[in-house]
């Protein structure tokens, strides 16, 4: 599969998810309003926080080191790792405050099944088999859809812990699926695999720098929820998970680009087919989700609180333009990141996305407590566009 195919139709089922992620967001803001929303947000925000210590050893580590090891070789040490760290993150978050403690046990499993599916998914994309890495990533989406239907419409319950059972079926069926993707790919392969410890101090040492930019990515965006909460309350996380969602819908181009130059990337022979295959899908990149996110402020704020939500969601097209500059820029750091990753330069987009949290963290304790959930809007833009200047600097003259 050439690589505008590979990119289009990673491309095309990320918008397929995304269309089917915006219903859900529509039902949950019509059936469970500003602070069911906010709820979830909460919940949602941590999983993905403790996902992201876990993307140390089911994220673009695995493609990485696929060139050198077998897959057998490399699901031990991935797999133990997102055991123990998704139950020392639930239950650190439970103690912290960041989570209510009746949710500790769900944001533990998600946690656990999350990590799962995208360690598997990274094995697929290691293998080239991008068809189905599309298929799973579509799964999850999919099956939560029709499971919240049923729930919502058929049985009648609108609860917080109805969406919680959704993410329990989507998760588990897309789990299913991609072992049984793996199962031949695992049964075929040949070679004798390296002592497990010895892979686990690679990936160890690689992954903490590799995905330093994923990790500061998810802080950045999700610190100001726990910011926005502290001084505003769970209605206005309402408010800026729902403008979240729908600016970081343009993140679906930039994502699936991100996966294909990860893996184009990692398996090429010359810097310079790295360089231009990079500046290729960056300029892809910034053209599309710039033109996608110049449509969406265009959208009237009537529109979001009497169609897309409901008039709790009030403000929302304000706190959309508050987050876009940086939702650019964050689009176009994913491909940059990426170069980095894959071609062994972690301490470029480490530096990076180490400079682009401060700002957010900085900009969100200044902006918050004077503008509420705008503040929370703009400070994340700024960590983004913090951290997409400063690895186009490298890349232009570093790397």
């Amino acid at each position: 599969m050439g690589l505008l195919k590979k990119t289009f139709w990673t491309v095309v089922a990320r918008y397929v998810a995304a269309a089917i992620n915006f219903a859900i967001i529509i039902i949950n803001a019509k059936l469970l309003g500003a602070e069911g929303v906010g709820q979830i947000g909460i919940i949602v925000a941590s999983v993905n926080l403790a996902v992201m210590f876990n993307s140390m050893f089911c994220g673009s580590t695995i493609v990485y080191f696929m060139r050198q090891y077998t897959m057998r070789g490399i699901m031990l040490p991935s797999y133990l790792w997102i055991a123990v760290v998704s139950a020392v993150s639930a239950e650190v978050m439970a103690r912290l405050g960041m989570v209510p403690g009746e949710y500790a046990v769900a944001v533990y499993v998600l946690t656990l099944l999350n990590s799962l599916v995208a360690a598997n998914s990274r094995f697929l994309l290691g293998k080239d088999k991008v068809g189905a890495f599309n298929v799973v990533f579509l799964l999850q989406s999919v099956f939560l859809f029709f499971v919240l239907l049923f729930i919502y419409y058929i049985i009648g319950s609108h609860e917080v812990d109805d969406y919680i059972v959704g993410l329990y079926v989507s998760n588990l069926t897309a789990l299913a699926v991609s072992a049984a993707c793996l199962y031949k790919p695992f049964m075929d392969e040949h070679g004798k695999s390296a002592p497990w410890l010895q892979v686990f101090r690679r990936m160890f040492t690689y992954g903490i720098w590799s995905n330093a930019d994923n990790m500061a990515e998810s802080i950045s965006t999700r610190l100001s929820y726990f910011f926005v909460n502290s001084w505003a309350g769970l209605s206005a996380v309402g408010l800026l998970d729902g403008a979240t969602r729908i600016s970081e819908s343009v993140w679906h181009i930039s994502r699936a680009v991100g996966y294909i130059a990860n893996s184009e990337v990692a398996r090429s022979e010359t810097k310079s087919h790295s360089r231009s295959v990079t500046m290729k899908l960056l300029k892809l990149t910034f053209f599309s989700t710039f033109v996608l996110m110049g449509v969406i402020l265009l959208i009237p704020e009537w529109m979001f609180t009497a169609y897309i939500f409901s008039p709790q969601f009030e403000g929302i097209a304000v706190v959309i333009r508050c987050l876009a500059p940086g939702i650019v820029a964050a689009a176009c750091n994913t491909v940059l990141c990426q170069y980095f990753i894959a071609g062994g330069m972690v301490k470029y987009s480490a530096i990076s996305s180490l400079l682009g949290l401060s700002a957010a963290a900085v900009s969100g304790l200044v902006l918050v407590p004077i503008m509420g959930v705008m503040g929370g809007a703009a400070a994340t833009s700024i960590g983004y566009s913090v951290m997409a200047l400063s690895n186009y600097i490298f890349f232009s003259t570093k790397a």
